[in-house]
């Protein structure tokens, strides 16, 4: 015979170092309405195991780009992904952490027709789009400019400099008289994260000096 339980109330009552809650449970028949009741009295004590305060968690958490270096699918897949979904040109993909208010997605600009642009997100695990929208960008123009005579697209880039580590970014740099992919890249083991230039027509990678010189001034 089916039977129901409903809970009729829980009350809870906590004191410095220990406290109490009590919990009343009905169990009625659902077809003729007859029931007992039970009451169930049990302690309940604050301890301060298994409670993290969220400062606590913030302190414990690495804070190196190992962290977001996560997931089997590597940047030159997360662009053909969000190519099969918004077809275009790649123009840039990140790892990106979102502020650290969210889980670490990979975020590939596309630039559509016109000056439509399109903000993809991959999972970074499976490789499905976890969601897109479109944008307008002021510098449309110069980035079509910059592309123009390119035989080397974002993915190629990746797959270039992945040999100098994981790939966690590629970006089109379109200023300057040399233009390039800018790529950055993550070794296990090494202090900060390293910068490439990928040249667009034979896709040499190179150490990005001008990165060099501004760690330097740095130091």
């Amino acid at each position: 015979m089916k039977r129901n339980i409903v809970i009729a109330a829980v009350t809870a009552a906590a004191l410095v170092g220990g406290g109490t809650a009590t919990a009343l449970a009905v169990t009625g028949d659902g077809a003729d309405g007859e029931g007992t009741a039970t009451a169930r009295q049990a302690d309940a004590r604050e301890t301060g195991s298994g409670v993290q305060d969220d400062d606590a968690r913030d302190d414990d958490a690495p804070d190196d780009d190992g962290a977001r270096v996560s997931g089997d699918v590597t940047a030159a897949e997360a662009v053909a992904s969000a190519l099969r979904h918004s077809p275009g040109t790649a123009v840039s993909v990140e790892l990106d952490d979102q502020d650290d208010s969210g889980p670490v997605v990979w975020d590939v600009d596309v630039l559509g027709g016109g000056t439509t642009w399109h903000s993809v997100r991959i999972d970074p695990g499976t490789g499905k789009v976890l969601g897109s929208h479109t944008e307008r960008e002021d510098d449309t123009a110069e980035v079509r400019a910059a592309l123009k005579g390119a035989t080397v697209t974002a993915a190629e880039a990746a797959e270039a400099a992945a040999g100098k580590g994981t790939v966690t970014s590629v970006d089109l740099d379109e200023d300057g008289t040399s233009k390039a992919w800018e790529v950055e890249t993550y070794k296990s083991g090494n202090a900060a994260d390293q910068d490439w230039r990928v040249d667009l027509t034979t896709g040499k990678v190179t150490a990005d000096k001008a990165d060099d010189d501004v760690d330097g001034d740095d130091d």
